[in-house]
This record gives structure tokens, sequence and C-alpha cells, in this order.
């Protein structure tokens, strides 16, 4: 499947088992088609907030079991809907990524660590627990490792991205770590890279591993074709973070992605933690 725009969504590639394939790319098409209302483009506030309630609007009416309303929505809704129906997924996930795609029209700094991860709860981990459904594993330890997964992955890609949201004008780093660092908006926009810069970034990228690896044992959990997947992402998501030190911290001038032999070593270093604890991820990284 083409996953171009919505980067909260973790890959379904040709390991996801073939029955649950339509329901998470009917999943993935509402939510990038959110997000690309939310983010791209030249729109206004008023008209992007207007473009997420006809969203809104499509979920209600899935709620109550009525047909889409008639327009170029309609088709993708058709296609949640039975997806919905058929796994009997629940709605809430998909409320929550609308009230996270909104804040993201008119919310444009954090102030500190709880209202990011207050973000991450409705733009990251819906997702989450929306594919725990399909998989049939929704017991508790299974959503708060989920949970971990995701805000991890998205504190990565705000972190990798710093020097992109900044042009739209974002700063997802939050306000206090930023002033206990000694670091400014107009250092960000200088893309200064000193001692101070590493140091910041130093902190949020210990974080997000550290709550990666918290939820890793989650990927050892689930079976077969599903376990496999998700230790690949959260593999790709370890190396992200690697890629961040390696480069000194400075996103501004490289930006640090995944090529041909980092995947080959996400899918080495995933083969090789199925007979290691979670905890050494890290350590065995350095090889």
């Amino acid at each position: 499947m083409p996953v171009d725009h919505y980067e909260n969504f973790p890959v379904a590639s040709l390991l996801l088992p073939a029955r649950l394939r339509e329901p998470v790319e009917a999943i993935y098409a509402f939510a990038r088609g959110a997000d690309d209302v939310a983010d791209e483009g030249e729109a206004t506030t008023e008209i992007r907030l207007a473009g997420l309630r006809a969203y809104r609007d499509g979920l209600d009416r899935i709620a109550r079991q009525e047909p889409p309303a008639a327009g170029a929505l309609a088709p993708m809704f058709t296609r949640l809907g039975k997806a919905v129906a058929d796994h009997r997924l629940p709605l809430q996930p998909l409320y929550d990524l609308l009230d996270a795609f909104s804040q993201d029209v008119v919310k444009i700094r954090y102030a500190d660590f709880a209202e990011l991860l207050d973000y991450c709860r409705r733009s990251a981990n819906p997702v989450g627990r929306l594919l725990l459904h399909l998989y049939e594993a929704t017991d508790e330890a299974s959503l708060r490792d989920s949970d971990r997964i995701c805000s991890a992955l998205q504190l990565i890609n705000f972190w990798q991205d710093v020097a992109i949201d900044w042009r739209k004008p974002r700063i997802y780093l939050p306000a206090d770590d930023m002033a206990r660092f000694g670091v400014t908006e107009a250092d960000i926009a200088d893309a200064r890279c000193d001692a101070r810069w590493r140091a910041l970034l130093a902190f949020q990228v210990g974080r997000a591993r550290e709550m990666m690896l918290q939820g890793a044992p989650l990927a050892h959990r689930l079976p077969g074709r599903i376990g496999w997947e998700l230790r690949l992402i959260v593999h790709g998501g370890l190396r992200i973070l690697e890629g961040i030190e390696a480069v000194g911290y400075d996103v501004f001038r490289r930006r640090p992605e995944l090529g041909r032999a980092d995947w080959l070593r996400i899918g080495w270093r995933a083969l090789l933690s199925r007979r290691r604890s979670p905890g050494s991820t890290h350590a065995q990284g350095q090889g």
C-alpha cells in the first residue's frame, strides 16, 4: 500500500496477513485523508477545520449505521464502514485522530512533555489500538505497550523533523525543556547545532528510546507474522534514533532516513531479538 503522507502509521508490509490488508488500508485511507486536510496545501484555518468536520460527520454516520453522505468522501467512508462492521472496530480511536488533526491546525507550541504526550495519545496511539483490535489482542498489557510504541514513534518523528516542522511553523519540543537547556526559538530558526542543542536533543532521544524499549515486549508476545511486523517497526524506530545520534543531533542539515543497508540491519536485529531481551536492543544496535 502506498504509505506517503500520514507518517504515524505503522506501514502494512507483505508480512501483514492477507485477511487484514483491506481493513488496514481502509483505516490508513481515513487517517491519510484527514491528515492531508489538516496539514497540506495553503488552505485557511477555517477551511481546514470545516474539512475535518466533514470527516467527523462521516464517523457519526457510521455510528448511526447510515450510508455516507454523497460526495468525494463517500467511497472512503463506505470502505471504512465495512471494516468497522466486519471487525467490530471501536470508533473512538478514529475520533481521537480527528481531535489530534484539528489540534494541529490551531496549536503550534507545547508547554511541557505531559502536554505533548496527550497529543501523542490522540495522534499516534489510536492507530496501534485499532491494529490490536484487528489482531484480537486487546488485553490491558498489549494496549499499554502499543501506546508506548506508538507514542515513541511519534516522538521520533518529531525529533527527526524539527526543521520541517519549524517551516509550518510548529515546535513540538516542550517549551520547559527548551528553557532548561537554554535553547530558544531563534536557535531553531538559525539551525544552531551547538552544545545546548545537542544536550536537549540527546535528552529527548533518550526519552523516546526508553519508551520504545518499554513497549517492545509486545512485539515478542504477538504471534507469527504480526509479531515480525511489529519487531521491524520497533527496530526501525530505534535505528532512526541512532541516526540522529550519528549526525551529532544536527537534524537541521542531515535528516536521518532509513536506506537499504539500514533495513538489512533492522531485519537482522529483529531476528536476533527473538533470542534476546528487548532491553538489550540498544546495546546490540552498536554492532
